[in-house]
């Protein structure tokens, strides 16, 4: 597996998070009582709106977090991961339930997946994470200060990825795919233009343009052993395929070319995601391995190094939050949450780099769920106590 992955998923799940949410911010409506209250209702819903996105991206691009997320790190289980986007959604004023937020990781994780599906050579991830952050730029346009942590992370991916060989980003491809491999959520928008199957597996084309630096297949050529073309055979290619594109600019600013990773919600229309399958058992939908992880307090420093120098909003402040349902009704958002299977019932965890004892509390019973009973380290001590006293060092 690739060493350098963490930052492409991190990045990529992370604007499509913002896609959605900015759809939803958009779309949600404001009650008659509180409406009352505010003389101008589109100011007011534009004005949270950009506060949410604000926020969310100010701790996405945070400099301690993107120093440890960009050190070359194996990738980190999926529940590890959905700890941290469960983290960072929440890192505003704005609050989601579980089942919302099942939803929302549900549509980043199948919209990146397919996006990976759809690239036409390995190396078009990182456009993709460009399309991304050209987007991510677009929402803090008007945050100068925002917008100077997003160049600084512009900087870092052309940095250490444009130099990179094919090889490279074929194996980062992989490490992507598998990943991903048993994610096969039903999204109503892949759904409705065919691109998905009703089993949640995705429709790849045999049509389009062919890998830059590739030709249309359908031509065999044979050389003689001096390298001199002895004969031409034709076949039937079975597609539809035209001459590559341009290239796509990997600087800062330029076309990408390719519009995988653009916002594909900027068009109104509903979006839902369904189980596989006839049940919405955990049979069907992405299990979170409940069996001890081997690299579980690896993990748990990655995450206590990420979260812990951020800030945690306090539930006494003057802003109580607003929530945001990504389902149709209240109603439907109820059903998912009681049909919601219980290996992801886990909520979100604060973890703050104090000495308090609700920290401590928090930390140890995440330790109980990622290793055995009596696990210790070498020296002795829990795990639990190293990363507590890794953490009171931050």
């Amino acid at each position: 597996m690739s060493t350098r992955t963490l930052p492409l998923l991190f990045i990529n799940l992370g604007g499509e998070m913002l896609y959605i949410l900015d759809q939803r911010l958009r779309a949600q409506n404001i009650p008659a009582d509180k409406a009352k209250k505010v003389s101008t209702v589109a100011a007011w819903i534009e004005e949270d709106r950009k506060r949410v996105m604000n926020d969310i991206i100010t701790t996405m691009f945070n400099k301690k977090f993107l120093e440890e997320l960009f050190k070359p790190q194996e990738l980190y289980s999926k529940k590890a991961l959905r700890t941290v986007f469960d983290r960072l959604a929440h890192a505003s004023i704005m609050r989601l339930n579980q089942a919302s937020m099942d939803k929302l990781y549900d549509l980043m994780t199948m919209a990146f997946k397919y996006q990976v599906l759809l690239c036409p050579r390995p190396k078009d991830i990182l456009l993709v994470s460009f399309n991304h952050m050209d987007a991510i730029k677009d929402f803090v346009k008007d945050a100068p200060t925002i917008l100077g942590q997003v160049d600084e992370t512009y900087q870092q991916l052309i940095e250490m990825y444009t130099p990179l060989s094919n090889g490279d980003f074929q194996l980062i491809r992989q490490t992507l795919l598998i990943f991903f491999q048993d994610m096969h959520i039903r999204v109503s928008i892949f759904l409705k233009d065919k691109v998905q199957n009703s089993n949640g597996r995705f429709v790849l084309p045999t049509s389009g343009p062919v890998p830059r630096g590739t030709q249309i297949p359908g031509l065999i050529r044979i050389f003689s052993c001096a390298g001199e073309e002895l004969t031409r055979l034709q076949f039937h290619n079975g597609g539809n395929y035209s001459s590559a594109l341009r290239e796509g600019s990997f600087e800062i600013f330029g076309d990408r070319v390719t519009k995988l990773g653009t916002n594909m919600y900027s068009v109104s229309r509903p979006v839902e995601t369904h189980m596989s399958g006839t049940s919405k058992s955990s049979a069907q939908h992405t299990k979170v391995n409940a069996a001890p992880n081997p690299l579980a307090k690896e993990e748990l420093n990655l995450l206590a190094r990420l979260m812990g120098g951020l800030e945690v909003q306090k539930p006494g402040s003057a802003d109580t939050g607003f929530r945001v349902n990504l389902f149709a009704t209240d109603e439907e958002e109820e059903e998912a949450l009681i049909s919601r299977p219980d290996e992801l019932s886990y909520g979100v965890i604060n973890i703050q780099a104090t000495k308090d004892q609700q920290a401590n509390a928090e930390l140890a019973k995440i330790m109980e769920e990622f290793t055995e009973p009596g696990d210790q380290s070498t020296s002795g001590s829990s795990k639990g106590d190293d990363l507590l006293a890794m953490m009171d060092g931050l």
